[in-house]
């Protein structure tokens, strides 16, 4: 998929506007080009995500040219169709969802040889030459909506026929999803390969984690609060949750997830990225770099991983799926303890938990304080005080706290300070992450992006843990569907300090 974008009228909503350093030039157009245009990812992410850029200005009806390209063979109108039901609800912007439509164009070609990149590449220099762009001057993103095991043949093609011509101001950008490889030395391989060809401020590594609103949050929330100051370290903080929960199962999705398993699919990247924002020292500034320096660091600083401190768990009727094997050891349920050797968070446990088919669907996370000393209230049995960061559904941020509860007595009782967004944001629409990532894009901002260094110290954290999986060392333990998982994580959470609060339910509040 590929949007021709002149910026240079841009007005109100000029992308150049939203950031004081943004490296967009004031003249030139991009083409933004989604390769695997017929596939489920571009359907369901990447073309909404363009749409809803199209609907709020950022791409306007008179500035840009859609293109899709992969090897399907069907028409323009054929991939219209296709994507026409994912763009909006209802009868919602339907004049907007035609618009849209209209400006989509579909080339079809191979990932590994170069008649169809030609006739890419061709295509999409008609319409920069249309737009008026000098040679060199137009800007050229390429969003790989395609399995990694053609990364490299795509990177090849993409160099050999579809580069800026010369170097007017214009670029040559490339966006690649996980999983980055299965282990350190795959995702090393990987990254040798693409590096080969592009340079690193040119390759963006997506993690949608990272666009998300609350996650976006987290460094405004640790840096720019000063109560937070003082209390973010082992002195206050006994430990730190970091989970994500499904409800459902693999549901068709069995065999590729196989592959995987939730470590490779969720923990390694979507909950470490989170665990780095959480635990990172104050970058020098918002520059992508001084914040990704710093991530790095707390990656570095990392233990290896206990056999003795991670549960392993597979939901009953997983290996019914009949793309399953029959003797899969593959964990869809994970348990995990992270620690962090330096001075801020020696002997604070980091706790990573993911798992489907459990009995809700939320990512949050979870800081629980220590007790109060000398507790004269006799409360600390009613539970600890926690700062939670609802990621979703229903995103919120709460505190919970110790209260007089109303009446005569003095007594205590649980409550909670609570900001939650449906509330207090009423009609204010929070973009979908991809949204957030692919304009970060444009603006050539890498701070959401995964770089080549923090990637290869994730892996290197992992990868050990994997193989004894892989090979059979560590099993999982069954559990059944829409339950909270093995009963040997909670015995694990306790283990380690997790003192679990009874009597006490958040309920995001109504409207």
């Amino acid at each position: 998929m590929a949007a021709s974008w002149c910026i240079e009228k841009r007005g109100s909503l000029r992308l150049d506007s939203f950031r004081e350093n943004d490296n967009i030039p004031e003249t030139g157009c991009l083409s933004i080009i989604v390769l695997g245009a017929s596939g489920d990812l571009a359907k369901k992410k990447t073309f909404p995500a363009l749409f809803n850029l199209y609907r709020q200005g950022f791409l306007q009806s008179n500035e840009v040219h859609i293109f899709g390209y992969a090897r399907t063979k069907i028409s323009d109108d054929d991939l219209r169709s296709r994507i026409r039901g994912y763009l909006s609800k209802g009868k919602e912007y339907q004049e907007e969802v035609s618009e849209f439509l209209q400006l989509i164009k579909y080339v079809s070609g191979s990932y590994d040889s170069g008649e169809g990149f030609s006739l890419l590449d061709k295509a999409i220099a008609e319409h920069e030459i249309a737009k008026n762009s000098m040679e060199g001057s137009s800007r050229r993103l390429f969003y790989f909506a395609l399995p990694p095991s053609v990364y490299p043949s795509v990177c090849r093609m993409i160099k050999n026929y579809c580069m800026n011509k010369s170097d007017l101001g214009g670029w040559t950008r490339i966006v690649v999803e996980k999983p980055f490889g299965k282990d350190l030395a795959s995702a090393e391989q990987l990254s040798s390969q693409i590096g080969e060809l592009f340079d690193e401020p040119q390759i963006y590594r997506i993690d949608h984690y990272l666009g998300k609103e609350l996650v976006q949050n987290l460094l405004v929330l640790r840096f720019a609060n000063r109560f937070f100051l003082p209390l973010w370290n082992r002195d206050n903080i006994d430990n730190i949750q970091i989970v994500f929960r499904e409800d459902f199962g693999t549901e068709g999705r069995g065999g590729y997830f196989d592959e995987y398993g939730i470590i490779r699919d969720i923990i390694q990247n979507h909950l470490l990225q989170v665990l780095c924002l959480v635990a990172m020292e104050k970058p020098v500034s918002l520059k992508p770099e001084h914040i990704r320096d710093e991530k790095v660091k707390v990656l570095q600083s990392m233990l290896p991983i206990k056999d003795e401190e991670v549960v392993l768990g597979q939901y009953e009727g997983y290996k019914d799926d009949p793309t399953v094997p029959d003797n899969s050891n593959t964990p869809t349920f994970a348990t995990m303890v992270l620690r962090i050797h330096n001075e801020r968070w020696e002997g604070v446990p980091f706790i990573m938990k993911a798992g489907k088919a459990l009995n809700s669907r939320k990512a949050e996370i979870r800081v629980q304080f220590k007790d109060v000393p000398g507790d004269i209230f006799r409360c600390n049995k009613q539970g600890r005080n926690e700062f939670v960061i609802r990621l979703q559904p229903s995103e919120a941020m709460y505190m919970k706290l110790t209260v007089k509860k109303p009446g005569l007595e003095m007594s205590t009782v649980q409550s909670e300070l609570d900001l939650s967004y449906g509330q207090r944001y009423q009609g204010v629409v929070i973009p979908e992450a991809y949204e957030r990532l692919i304009l970060d894009t444009i603006r050539g901002d890498q701070q959401h992006f995964v770089r080549r260094d923090e990637l290869k110290a994730a892996w290197e954290i992992f990868t050990p843990l994997l193989h004894r999986i892989d090979d059979g060392e560590v099993k999982p333990i069954p559990y059944k569907p829409g339950s909270r998982g093995p009963a040997e994580a909670d015995e694990l959470l306790q283990n380690v300090g997790y003192v679990q609060t009874h009597g006490y339910i958040w309920i995001p509040p109504t409207l």
